[in-house]
């Protein structure tokens, strides 16, 4: 297995040297503990003890004896799926108070929302917290470094000499492939064992820590469901409906799936001046290839021809967009427009000041008239900036100085 260099590790090694404590969070096996391990290598960091808290007699200790665990186990030290021992931190914060190095405590964590919850409480103003998500599609095939992607001719133009350009059917690969280390790295080649190995791994773990008692098979129908609508608006009755369960069990196990980082929402945007836009979220992903296989595309070819060619291509160019702020160590405001007249902008991403656009298209030949629909923002209160619109045209070009035309492959 060859390692695939992370685009966040200048950053992790950035906020290592300045902080005691870190925290990376993301969904299960998204490459955090190798990513550590990796620096710390190249560190020479030979005497960072690397603990697991998937063992069950490390996790014991951590629970019931905090302090001991610690003493066990010496600073500098990496902890894996630090979540399940919440005792730990409040031990950890003492030693930070009593002088702990930069770079003492690593953590990972494969439940972020229970993890920033619990750093917040005990490690408030102690510790960084970065986001990490499985890899980016400029990390498996592109070169050079990371940029947060930037709604402007010169920044989206210039994307295109640190990606690797490929067609349509090459881009269905990429998205039918995912984005899983394990998986895109070569170490486990056969794609449908790899991911059906996850799901049982994610639901025995993940879900069991957080739902006692939950049917594992229907929760994975559930997760099923949810994927067939991934790039759409949340129709909360309709995937209760799909797996015969009530709307609030439905409700509480989309929240399982978002606290563990397997989805995320998009929010509508709104404000005073916009009084008919809708309110319903947006439901994506946090990889393709997972949906792929839940929702039984068997090859990229019947993926780029299927039902949820177009939704889950969204899909794949949102989650990237967001891959490439938080790999910067930075956070991204979007959202997406939908008003009642009909009228819809995929994303809306807010920065400097402006609201810039986005559409998102299959087509490698998109009508100009569709950044028509952008100036409905102009009512809005904050001014609006340049846009784009992603598709599968291989080459960048532009509608008019403010609209360009942004290949797939670029993002």
């Amino acid at each position: 297995m060859t390692y695939i260099k992370r685009d966040i590790e200048p950053i992790i090694q950035e906020v290592s040297a300045s902080y005691a404590a870190l925290i990376i969070t993301g969904p299960r096996q998204v490459g955090k503990t190798t990513t550590l391990k990796q620096i710390a290598a190249e560190n020479g960091e030979s005497n960072r003890k690397v603990v697991s808290l998937d063992d069950l007699e490390a996790r014991r200790t951590a629970q019931t004896d905090p302090e001991l665990f610690l003493s066990m186990y010496p600073a500098p030290l990496l902890i894996d799926e630090v979540q399940y021992a919440p005792e730990l931190f409040s031990r950890i914060k003492i030693e930070i108070d009593n002088g702990a190095i930069p770079g003492s405590y690593w953590m990972t964590g494969s439940q972020p929302f229970r993890l920033l919850e619990l750093a917040q409480e005990s490690l408030a103003g102690r510790v960084a917290i970065l986001k990490m998500s499985g890899l980016s599609q400029h990390e498996i095939y592109g070169q050079g470094q990371n940029e947060p992607l930037h709604v402007n001719f010169t920044a989206l133009q210039n994307r295109t000499h640190s990606g690797t350009p490929t067609n349509t059917t090459g881009q269905y690969e990429r998205i039918w492939k995912g984005s899983l280390p394990g998986h895109v790295s070569g170490k486990y080649p056969n794609r449908n064992i790899f991911y059906s190995s996850y799901m049982q791994t994610y639901i025995q773990r993940d879900i069991g820590d957080m739902l006692a008692r939950v049917d594992s098979l229907q929760f994975e129908d559930f997760i099923r469901a949810a994927a067939c609508r991934a790039g759409q608006m949340l129709n909360v009755h309709d995937i209760a409906l799909d797996v015969g369960v009530t709307d609030d069990t439905a409700k509480r196990w989309l929240r399982l799936l978002e606290k563990s980082g397997v989805i995320f929402y998009l929010r509508s945007f709104s404000n005073n001046l916009l009084k008919r836009t809708v309110k319903t979220p947006k439901m994506y992903f946090f990889d393709t290839g997972l949906v792929a296989y839940l929702t039984k595309y068997g090859t990229p070819e019947i993926l780029m021809n299927g039902a949820i060619n177009g939704a889950i291509l969204e899909n794949y160019v949102i989650s990237e967009i967001f891959k490439s702020y938080n790999n910067a160590g930075l956070d991204c405001t979007a959202h997406y427009y939908r008003d009642k007249d009909g009228k819809e902008i995929d994303l809306v991403i807010e920065s400097a000041g402006e609201l810039h656009t986005v559409e998102i298209k299959k087509s490698a030949s998109p009508p100009t008239e569709l950044a028509g629909v952008f100036k409905v923002l102009d009512a809005a209160s904050i001014p609006r900036g340049a846009g784009a619109i992603i598709c599968t045209k291989q080459e960048f070009s532009a509608i008019n100085r403010d609209t360009a035309i942004v290949p797939v492959w670029t993002i």
